[in-house]
Formats: structure tokens, C-alpha cells, sequence
């Protein structure tokens, strides 16, 4: 890509897919990550569905950054096969919709067990769905969620040295590094050659509570700057997680209460903190 670009999970501003491209060319974004739009995930979309959502977008004018999925986001020992035919039908979703790339995650370790002694077989999953992905030419993004094999920067790296391809890279989140006690800038030293998308939620530190970009601890403006400023270009993604938003308890396993009410209003807070931090970095708004 040539400039940066900012999208964003509008399906925090309300379910209604009607009423968030309403307000994403209101507030001037040209692309969405596409999580799930009425009520329904993105990867759960029948043909009907995807049509109605297919011919919204392109009467909006608005492009998919990023197909939002939930594929890897489940139990290491839960039983395969379904999940890589859900997989399956997520990619020709991703490619019907023209979007550049899929999200993903390396799957839950059993709670309270070592998550490295799962690597193995997450290592033979995620192998499977990037044969899978080359086969759609797609582009998958792995996200460091919390909780799953790859939460911390060590074990993302992991996968990256392992994986790391024209179909496989690298999604940051500056929030979820927060909220498992990594240190964002240590992260980004790691990751720094892999991060192909990024993911904008700031977190505190103490608190573990989800604030907009530059009002916490995740470094952004800094880790921006040194990333923009070395000639990377890409999306980023606002992921406001400010509001509890209908879905939020399906994305989390410990839900936290948010303080807005307004998911537009949020949104909004949200996008106007970044484009405050984009700002100061020569080059990243042109």
C-alpha cells in the first residue's frame, strides 16, 4: 500500500448494518473490518445475506479492509474438521467481498494449562488453514487475542518464524498486549518485520480497561511513529471496544462493563483520539 488507511469494527457503532455505513461516511472512513453486520457474523453470512451486504457496500461506496473472523478463536482440543469447513466458506466470503485480508487467531489452550505445550498441535492447525489460504491466494492476520497461543509477543513470534509468508502475517493490538501484561514496546520490537495491519484500542495498565488510542499504556503514538515513520503503510483499524456492544460477550471470555453507552458517540471518540495522534506523524494523514 502507498498511504495509510483507517477502517474500523463498525459493528461497535450498532448492529444495524444500515445505520454503521451511515455513519462511517459520515465521519469520513472509506473501509470497514467486517465483523458481523444485523446480528450476524460475518463467517455465519448465507449467500442472501452476503448479497444484501455486498450490494450496501458498494451503494455506500465503503471497501473491506479486513474480513473480522472468528476462525482459530476456539478450543485447541475441540474437534477440528467443523471449524476448517467454517473456514472454508469464510474465504470465499473474503473473496466475494474483495477484502485483502482475514483475521484469525492460533486457538484457546485449556484454561490454566501451559499454552507451550499445545504448540505442536496448534502449529498442525494453523499450518492447515494457510494451505487452505493459498489454495484462495487470501491473506491471513493473526491477532494476538487474549488467552489463546499466541497472546504474548514470545509466542507470536513464534508463529511468525514458523509461518510468516505472503499468506500469513501479522495483525497488532496495542490493547490485548495490555491486558495479558506484555509490554507493547518490547512487542513491537519483536514483530516489527511481520506487522502487516493494525489493530488501534489503547488499554491502562493497571486497570486493564480499554481507553481510546494515546490514553493509555500501549505506547501508540510512539510505536506509530517509529513504524510510519520508517515507510510503513497499511490500515489501521479502530477496534474502539468502548461500549458494550451486542456480540462483545461472544468476542471475550471476561467481559468487562464499558463506560459509554453511545456507540456512535464512542466511535467517534475513538477516531478522533487517532487521527489526534496521526497528526503529529509527518506523512501518515497525506
Amino acid at each position: 500500500m502507498e498511504k495509510i488507511l483507517l477502517s474500523g469494527f463498525s459493528d461497535e457503532i450498532a448492529p444495524s448494518f444500515d445505520v454503521q455505513l451511515a455513519a462511517v461516511k459520515e465521519m469520513g472512513l472509506t473501509h470497514i473490518e467486517l465483523r458481523s453486520a444485523d446480528g450476524v457474523n460475518v463467517s455465519d453470512l448465507s449467500p442472501y445475506q452476503l448479497g444484501q451486504v455486498k450490494g450496501k457496500l458498494h451503494r455506500a461506496g465503503i471497501q473491506v479492509s479486513s474480513i473480522g473472523s472468528p476462525i482459530g478463536k476456539t478450543g485447541i482440543e475441540e474437534d477440528f474438521g467443523p471449524h476448517l469447513e467454517k473456514f472454508k466458506r469464510t474465504l470465499e466470503i473474503q473473496k466475494e467481498l474483495g477484502a485483502p485480508y482475514l483475521r484469525m487467531f492460533s486457538f484457546y489452550p485449556p484454561e490454566g494449562a501451559d499454552p507451550d505445550a499445545y504448540e505442536e498441535e496448534v502449529f498442525l492447525r494453523v499450518a492447515a488453514l494457510i494451505r487452505e489460504a493459498k489454495e484462495w491466494d487470501s491473506v491471513l492476520l493473526h491477532e494476538n487475542e487474549k488467552a489463546i497461543f499466541g497472546d504474548t509477543a514470545p509466542r507470536c513470534l513464534r508463529l511468525m518464524e514458523e509461518f510468516y509468508s505472503p499468506f500469513f502475517q501479522c495483525v497488532f493490538d496495542f490493547s490485548n498486549f495490555v491486558e495479558v501484561g506484555q509490554d507493547t514496546l518490547e512487542a513491537y520490537k519483536l514483530l516489527k518485520p511481520y506487522i502487516a495491519y493494525i489493530h488501534v484500542k489503547d488499554c491502562l495498565w493497571e486497570e486493564k480497561r480499554v481507553v481510546p488510542a494515546g490514553e493509555g499504556d500501549g505506547h501508540i503514538a510512539e510505536i506509530l511513529k517509529d513504524l510510519i515513520g520508517g515507510g510503513w503503510r497499511g490500515f489501521l483499524s479502530l477496534e474502539p471496544h468502548l461500549t458494550d456492544f451486542m456480540g462483545l460477550a461472544l468476542l471475550e471470555k471476561d467481559v468487562k462493563k464499558r463506560g459509554e453507552t453511545d456507540g456512535k458517540a464512542a466511535f467517534q471518540r475513538a477516531l478522533a483520539a487517532l487521527r489526534g495522534i496521526l497528526t503529529d506523524i509527518p506523512g501518515a494523514l497525506a
